[in-house]
C-alpha cells in the first residue's frame, strides 16, 4: 500500500515563518439528487436543525439554514450555508469548534507519526485554547497526516486574530462538504434523531 510521509517527531521539518497552504479545491461530489433536497425542505423543523448540527454544531448556523426553507436548488442551500457560517460570531465559532476533532489517520500509520501529531495538536491547542481544524476533502488518504501537520506547523505562526479567520473558513468547508455527504444520502423519510457530532465519520444523514 501506498503511504505518504510519516516522519517521527524528532525528524519534522522546521518550517520557518508563515507556510502559505494552497487552498483546497470546493468538494467535487456527485450532486445530490432533487429527491433529497426536496426530503430537507419538507423535513420538520426540529429534525432539519438536528440533521444540520452534525454538519456544524453552531445553533445559529443550523436555525438559520432550517428557517430560510425552502431552496429551490442545491446551489441555493450551499450558498445559505457559506454566508451563515461567514457571519457566525467569535462565541457561534467556539460552540463549532467544541464540536470537532482531527481528522481520522489512515490505519497503517506509523505510530511515531500519531505521536508526532499529539504533540502538534497539544502546542497548537496551548496557543489558541481550542482544537485545530482543517478541511481535507479530496485528498488521499496517505497525505492527510502531512497536510494535518504542515497546517498546524503554519497557523502556529498567526496571531489570534488571523487564525479566528482561517478557522472560521475550514469550518465553512467542512460545514458545506458534510452537507453535500447528508443530502447525498437522504431518503424519502424525516430525518432520524441518532446523528453524531461533525468530526465523526459515522455520522446518520436525513434517511
Amino acid at each position: 500500500m501506498t503511504r505518504g510521509s510519516t516522519l517521527p517527531s524528532h525528524r519534522l521539518p522546521h518550517f520557518p515563518g508563515r507556510l502559505a497552504i494552497p487552498a483546497l479545491p470546493e468538494q467535487s461530489r456527485t450532486s445530490p439528487s432533487p429527491k433529497s433536497l426536496e426530503t430537507f425542505n419538507t423535513a420538520p423543523p426540529e429534525d432539519a436543525r438536528h440533521t444540520l448540527l452534525t454538519c456544524l454544531h453552531s445553533h445559529r448556523w443550523s436555525r438559520r439554514l432550517t428557517d430560510h426553507r425552502p431552496y429551490p436548488d442545491l446551489d441555493a442551500l450551499l450558498a445559505a450555508s457559506d454566508e451563515a457560517a461567514y457571519d457566525l460570531t467569535v462565541g457561534d465559532l467556539a460552540e463549532a469548534l467544541a464540536g470537532e476533532s482531527l481528522p481520522v489517520l489512515p490505519d497503517d500509520t506509523y505510530e511515531a507519526a500519531h505521536m508526532a501529531l499529539g504533540a502538534a495538536r497539544a502546542t497548537y491547542e496551548a496557543r489558541f485554547g481550542h482544537v485545530f481544524v482543517i478541511c481535507v476533502d479530496d485528498l488521499p488518504p496517505y497525505e492527510v497526516l502531512d497536510h494535518v501537520l504542515a497546517g498546524i506547523r503554519s497557523r502556529l505562526t498567526n496571531d489570534p486574530e488571523e487564525e479566528r479567520v482561517v478557522v472560521a473558513e475550514e469550518l465553512r468547508r467542512l460545514a458545506r462538504g458534510r452537507l453535500l455527504d447528508t443530502l447525498r444520502g437522504a431518503g424519502n423519510s424525516a430525518t432520524s434523531h441518532d446523528g453524531a457530532a461533525p468530526g465523526n465519520p459515522d455520522k446518520h444523514p436525513l434517511r
